[in-house]
């Protein structure tokens, strides 16, 4: 295990010690914790960048998207042990502008 020397703040420092103690650990198993945690997040986060960076490509590609509540009914009945049809893909084209009549004079 290498070591590595932190400078913190004394007021950081004393909030540290005091948390540390209040959860029963040294203010070193305090932080290491504390750093594996922050840096679980920050991969976890890389990996969900990757994968909505993906998925959007694969949209931008094919075009087609499923409605998060059809996909949701269709699990939840799924679950429930119902019949459920598998939700239709959509695309991501614009909406076609809604037809408007004009008013006749």
């Amino acid at each position: 295990m290498s070591t590595t020397t932190l400078k913190l703040p004394e007021a950081l420092k004393a909030r540290i010690a005091d948390a540390a103690e209040q959860a029963g650990k040294s203010a070193h198993a305090f932080m290491v914790e504390a750093l594996e945690a922050e840096t679980c997040r920050a991969e976890l986060r890389r990996e969900f960048v990757a994968t909505a960076l993906k998925a959007e490509q694969h949209i931008a590609r094919y075009g087609e998207v499923y409605a998060a509540d059809a996909v949701h009914r269709f699990f939840s009945d799924k679950l429930a042990g119902k019949s459920a049809k598998r939700p239709k893909p959509g695309t991501t084209a614009a909406p076609a502008a809604p037809k408007t009549s004009k008013a006749r004079r």
